[in-house]
């Protein structure tokens, strides 16, 4: 039986540098490993705050980032960059407020994001349920051992806070320095995607209830009617309205209350057009690994793989009536919008889980060429 190497939080704190390099050496597509067992150093290059010149951060991108986020409008990771996942989610917020849509972040464009009032950064004392594990070292690379571990969990305590304020292990590092301390009872200093409440009353279950806490979903959502997803956006709008008739929807079906970057189908696994239903939602759900309908498959063999938020399909499964296919979570929040898919359509953790209280199940989905 594969073991994990849990190190508690608690027996003392690591270097952000040192937790960084522990994810970045753990093998694509798969999930954790405790900082605390990592001794390499980096080559290390003159760290200067972010915002300045030298830094990867740039400061208005970052903020503006943190603003689309809290909005509703999420670029995916928030890392301070530009590109073609962050002017889609700054086109979808101009269609919401009547804005022109240049995917520019113009004067209009700015002032209507800073109507929020939100500082873009925090800092944080770091809670137990921000550190805690259990922590997966080493990750394996097979599924064969990967069916073998309880939970597909988080590398380590910087992997973790980095999905909890939706963002990356480097990002963390570039906002705080590489000597910059993570642990129980540090100050880092973080994207300010706090919830302005916490109070979600029902929920589907307990699991949602704590995946809601753990990526910081405000309990003040819109609600949303139907979702549409179209192969030449790369984004999936939420709207408010009646479900239009027919396979292809016009811009103006609905209001536009929530947009989400999303990673659709491929080649080999397109994404099935037409009109499906979310039946049900999943969360923390297990996966069955079967290599004939997925890509780059690393065995031949099917695999019952354990829950984890490392695994294949993340922290929720929203059912489509569609056969096999579905809406979920991801291992690897930084592809979404520049990978493939086997077909299913893929979302950052934290917008999987804020999507599943925007929209009840039963809801329309229509995808779209």
């Amino acid at each position: 039986m594969l073991q994990s190497r849990f190190v508690p939080a608690s027996l003392g704190a690591v270097l952000l540098a040192t937790a960084a390099i522990a994810v970045a050496q753990a093998p694509k597509n798969n999930a954790a490993t405790s900082s605390n067992t990592v001794s390499a150093e980096p080559n290390k290059a003159a760290w200067v705050p972010p915002g300045t010149p030298g830094s990867p951060i740039d400061g208005t991108v970052f903020h503006a980032q943190v603003l689309l986020d809290v909005a509703g409008f999420p670029t995916g990771v928030i890392d301070g960059k530009k590109g073609m996942v962050f002017k889609k989610a700054v086109q979808g917020f101009q269609q919401s407020r009547g804005l022109p849509e240049s995917g520019e972040l113009d004067a209009p464009t700015r002032a209507a994001l800073l109507q929020q009032n939100r500082v873009s950064t925090r800092n944080l004392r770091l809670t137990e349920q921000d550190v805690s594990g259990p922590f997966l070292y080493p990750f394996p690379d097979k599924p064969e051992d990967q069916e073998k571990a309880k939970q597909l969990s988080y590398r380590n305590m910087l992997e973790k806070v980095a999905e909890r304020f939706h963002t990356t292990p480097e990002t963390i590092v570039a906002l705080n320095g590489p000597d910059k301390l993570i642990g129980l009872n540090q100050v880092l200093r973080l994207p300010n995607v706090l919830p302005r409440s916490r109070e979600h009353g029902e929920t589907a279950d307990a699991k949602q209830g704590e995946l809601l806490n753990l990526f910081n979903v405000d309990a003040q959502q819109p609600r949303g009617d139907f979702v549409v997803v179209d192969k030449s956006e790369g984004v999936m709008k939420v709207y408010e309205g009646d479900v239009p008739e027919g396979n292809t929807v016009p811009p103006t079906a609905g209001k536009l209350v929530a947009q989400f970057p999303v990673t659709m189908g491929s080649k080999q696994y397109p994404l099935p057009l037409g009109r499906w239903k979310a039946t049900t939602y999943a969360f923390m759900p297990p996966f069955h690994y079967q290599p004939d309908i997925l890509i780059n498959a690393k065995s031949d063999e099917e695999h019952r793989l354990p829950p984890g938020p490392n695994g294949p399909v993340g922290v929720a499964w929203l059912d489509l009536t569609k056969e096999k296919y579905g809406i979920h979570g991801t291992n690897e929040p930084q592809t979404i919008g520049r990978a493939e898919s086997s077909g299913c359509i893929r979302l950052a953790n934290w917008d999987v889980v804020r999507l599943s209280r925007i929209l009840k199940p039963g809801f329309t989905a229509i995808f779209q060429a």
